[in-house]
């Protein structure tokens, strides 16, 4: 039986509805492996064993390192194959400056522009990051805790500043997630979000401009902190 008219063009186009599924989905896989620490900066990505594991051939995994690479997260080399990227510290400290002012214009933006609406489903947002850092999540804690943040950014509606943040950001959400790994600093991110909602809460632009300023400076600082003390466990491993 041959398929004609309407029927037929939907068939013809389910092969790439399911091969645009399969990619989203495998390029979403492989950049929570790189925020959570799966993969690591610096390390050569073996195709046998992501294949293997993901349960995929090597075409979409290439398909898909190329977009990571695109986004700055994986290097791709003639010789080398890809590589998990690795910030400098110059380019670290830099990328974070201007997060932060990324940040801080989303935050002064969003508390012109959001909803009753929006500030609940943050809000919401919010009292879930609490049940998971009380269940010591850190995966469920932080993914909240980016919902927060992009939530934010939304709410400013600027489509191109919304353009900059998710590019700039997924460059740091690795070393962000990191930086959580000590209690203290689960317990002061929670205490600047507590601030945040009460700027969202009184439309107070000039303040959550500064709360998100100083929290995305205060993450830099972190995550240097970390990478200073793995770099001196490092060493005397060496010696």
């Amino acid at each position: 039986m041959q398929h004609t008219g309407s029927e037929g063009n939907a068939l013809q186009l389910m092969p790439k509805v399911q091969r645009m599924r399969l990619h989203d989905t495998l390029v979403g896989h492989l950049r929570r492996f790189i925020v959570e620490g799966v993969l690591e900066a610096g390390k050569k990505l073996n195709e046998r064993e992501l294949c293997e594991t993901l349960a995929i051939s090597r075409t979409p995994l290439r398909e898909a390192l190329k977009v990571l690479a695109a986004e700055g997260l994986i290097e791709l080399s003639p010789n080398r194959g890809a590589t998990v990227y690795r910030m400098s510290e110059v380019e670290l400290r830099e990328t974070f400056e201007l997060m932060s002012g990324l940040e801080a214009f989303s935050g002064e933006l969003a508390c012109e522009r959001i909803t009753g609406a929006e500030i609940d489903e943050i809000k919401a947002l919010h009292y879930a990051m609490l049940a998971y850092r009380a269940q010591n999540d850190l995966a469920g804690y932080y993914s909240r805790n980016q919902a927060i943040h992009d939530k934010i950014n939304e709410a400013a509606r600027n489509a191109t500043l919304r353009q900059m943040y998710v590019a700039i950001n997924w460059r740091l959400q690795a070393l962000r997630f990191r930086s959580n790994f000590q209690t203290p600093k689960w317990d002061r991110a929670i205490d600047d979000h507590e601030q945040m909602l009460e700027a969202l809460d009184a439309r107070d632009g000039k303040k959550l401009s500064a709360i998100l300023r100083r929290h995305l400076l205060e993450k830099r600082d972190a995550v240097l902190q970390v990478q200073t003390s793995e770099a001196e466990s490092s060493a005397t491993f060496r010696v």
